[in-house]
């Protein structure tokens, strides 16, 4: 594998104002256990439209995000093991972990496989490598990663399909993974959308019985479709009565402004789990009594480890878990930013080179 830098074709954002432009960058040097992949497909993630935006915070821009990638492994560095030229391969939303490899103070999070937690991560964008050298994401044409955060695609699973598995799938299953969820479960989502679609899907390949939340009847055939046993339309008053401590665990994928909190948790049962992923912009707002009172455990959880993305295809491929994806090419990047940021997704979409 040359260990010359490489010109990358990108779009990237300049500023807050949020729009992508074409842009060349020089990739950083490959390391002897690197490899570099030419990308077919991207996923938009809302991630990417709050790091554009700025709205989690100043980004460092230029910012090229994308966290969702599929493309074809181009070179391989000396070290690299179990990854050749020519493999089909995904890249989530991280590329770099210490895994204990390099030396210095144990790391605690990778010694317990929770990779996605470790103090020195690196992200797919908006960050920096070891050296210094900048992260860019996936709005290109090639990228240069570690080969302990590329994973191979099942032959069974569209690209374009897997692309969303690598950010929104991982984020869904992960912990539903680790939290254990068993037949007789009752695990409801809330928020229908590119999260929480996956959710329900991953829910019922687990064997629990997934029971669906939103704020009108419009998704209930779509939500049964993908295998919701129950719906409630929390706006209905009826439907609220009878959603109140419906489910043992409640995982929050919508990330709107002002979410009812108190509400979420009166529909969990006694002593059931709150699993927190969406990540609204400012704070929220809820009684501590609805969560002491109810002995609720309310847990977060980022993105997902390395075990938990192998765990996470191998069901998506054996169980039929697909997303719903709306195709641009990789120049109308612009175009989907705003179906994102304006809910017009459904339910994830795809870019294409």
């Amino acid at each position: 594998m040359s260990t010359a830098p490489k010109t990358v074709n990108a779009f990237a954002a300049f500023d807050s104002k949020g729009e992508c432009k074409p842009w060349q960058y020089q990739s950083r040097p490959p390391g002897a256990g690197d490899v570099e992949i030419k990308i077919s497909h991207c996923g938009i993630c809302g991630t990417d439209v709050h790091t554009i935006d700025s709205g989690w915070g100043p980004a460092n821009y230029p910012v090229v995000a994308g966290h969702e990638i599929v493309g074809e492994v181009t070179a391989a560095g000396a070290d690299v093991k179990g990854l050749a030229v020519g493999d089909r391969v995904g890249v989530g939303a991280m590329v770099w972990a210490c895994l204990n490899k390099h030396g210095g103070a144990p790391c605690k999070e990778c010694a317990d496989g929770a990779d996605a937690y470790c103090k020195d991560i690196v992200y797919t964008y908006n960050a920096s490598y070891q050296d210094g050298s900048s992260a860019y994401g996936g709005y290109a044409d090639f990228v240069r990663v570690s080969s302990d955060f590329a994973f191979k695609i099942p032959d069974n699973i569209p690209s374009a399909e897997a692309a969303p598995l690598l950010c929104a799938g991982v984020t869904v299953f992960g912990p539903l993974n680790r939290e254990g969820v068993k037949a007789g479960d009752r695990v409801g989502v809330i928020g229908i959308g590119g999260l929480g679609h996956l959710a329900i899907q991953f829910i019922r390949a687990l064997g629990t019985t997934p029971v669906a939340f939103s704020r009108s009847n419009s998704k209930e055939k779509e939500v049964r479709d993908l295998g919701a046993q129950e719906f409630y339309n929390l706006s209905d008053p009826e439907d609220q009565k009878k959603a109140v401590e419906s489910v043992d665990v409640l995982m929050l994928t919508a990330d709107a402004r002002d979410m009812p909190y108190n509400m979420y948790l009166g529909l969990l049962r006694k002593r059931g789990t709150l699993i927190q992923l969406a990540v609204p912009n400012g704070e929220a707002k809820f009684l501590p009594f609805f969560v002491v009172g109810k002995g609720i455990k309310w847990m977060g959880s980022f993105i997902g480890s390395k075990q938990d993305v192998t765990a996470m295809l191998k069901v998506a491929s054996e169980k039929n878990v697909r997303p719903t994806i709306q195709k641009l090419p990789m120049r109308q990047v612009n175009d989907g930013l705003d179906m994102v940021r304006e809910g017009r997704a459904r339910y994830r979409v795809v870019l294409e080179n």
